[in-house]
């Protein structure tokens, strides 16, 4: 089965604290927003404590047409990208030594919060020292689940090409979305949630000669993936495209709908691959907020302690859509042992989730 090798991680430079965001929230919306004070309490009960954003607060004051927002994307999405390919493969936490460009066969390239055609993953091929036969994938408006899907993709390839090597890229800029006009309660709690930050992960099939490059004495194997879409569900989560940009769908019944949809879903899959919750050793779960790293404990019967990570990830990153479930993964291949369990979940707009099982396997 294919294998995870390594995580390469890039986050903005501008970190910010939760509780320097609250006052300038308050000042931006306290005129036509009279009552703001109202839902300033979402940013403390999220329990994030810092983000990181492509521009100063003070930028986002300002006014911004969807032309110069997309612009700054694709910039910024270029060099976040090329940081965590970086990072991915040349990463001693995970590697022995460096892996060439030349050596990957394909770039999936997943991102919702901005658009490029040609697609980033292009930009980025004319920037590395990519092979120009390398095939690229890029997939656009999976928001949160995107990172999750893209590895599922990847594990389709390198079964289909069994010495392949995939790059999985995913970059999300959540904060160039945000709309200081738009007065709903979807745009505050997006705005007390959404993070940027970008992720890359190596992805190699079973008769890859990149295995011998890991530090670690087993990889996590991908055994199995599931894609379930929740039919009549469009309006749960995504984006309003409008003229000014996009403006965040994001709906109050999100926590509930894990509770009573996931469980059944995650249930009946790992069935499929004779296990039960209680055979995972790892949750390695999307952190779309706390609400939901709640209802993933109380639905699923969950210790709080195997939802811990993620937490942290949230904590310390919020809510970077697609590659946020990546972070979490870079954490769980650290700590893994041979022929334990995992199950990697998100959640994103469809509405729909997005599940690999992962096994971790000796490497000889």
């Amino acid at each position: 089965m294919p294998l995870i090798l390594s995580v390469g991680k890039a986050v903005p430079k501008h970190k910010i604290n939760q509780e320097n965001v609250i006052p300038f929230v308050r000042e931006l919306f306290l005129k036509k927003y009279p009552s703001i004070d109202r839902l300033l309490s979402v940013f403390q009960n999220g329990e994030i404590q810092s983000r990181y954003l492509s521009k100063e607060l003070s930028w986002y004051s300002e006014d911004h047409t969807f032309e110069q927002k997309n612009q700054t994307y694709t910039e910024i999405s270029i060099e976040l990208s090329i940081e965590a390919i970086k990072n991915c493969l040349n990463n001693d936490e995970f590697l022995s030594s460096e892996i060439p460009y030349d050596e990957i066969d394909g770039i999936i390239f997943v991102s919702s919060t901005g658009i490029s055609t040609p697609t980033i993953d292009a930009h980025i091929a004319n920037i590395l020292p990519f092979n120009p036969t390398i095939k690229r994938i890029p997939i656009w408006g999976l928001g949160c689940a995107g990172g999750a899907s893209g590895l599922s993709r990847a594990y389709d390839f390198c079964k289909a090409h069994p010495s392949s090597n995939i790059l999985l890229v995913a970059v999300e800029l959540c904060s160039l979305t945000f709309q200081k006009e738009d007065l709903s309660k979807s745009n505050i709690i997006g705005t007390s949630l959404f993070a940027d930050g970008a992720a890359a992960v190596l992805v190699i099939g079973d008769e890859s000669q990149l295995k011998e490059r890991t530090i670690h004495q087993s990889l996590p194997s991908i055994e199995q993936t599931h894609s379930t879409l929740m039919p009549n569900s469009l309006e749960v989560m995504g984006w309003d495209v409008r003229n000014d940009g996009l403006f965040v769908i994001f709906s109050r019944d999100i926590p509930s709908i894990v509770k009573t949809w996931l469980q059944p879903v995650v249930s009946e899959f790992l069935l499929e691959n004779k296990l039960t919750i209680n055979d995972l050793q790892h949750f390695i779960a999307h952190p779309g907020g706390k609400k939901v790293l709640d209802a993933y404990v109380e639905s699923l019967d969950l210790s709080v302690e195997k939802i811990s990570i993620s937490l942290n990830v949230l904590k310390s990153f919020g809510n970077m859509s697609s590659c946020t479930v990546l972070f979490v993964l870079s954490e769980f291949m650290k700590i893994g042992k041979t022929n334990e369990y995992g199950l990697l979940c998100a959640l994103g707009p469809g509405f729909s989730s997005e599940l690999s099982l992962l096994k971790w396997v000796e490497c000889e």
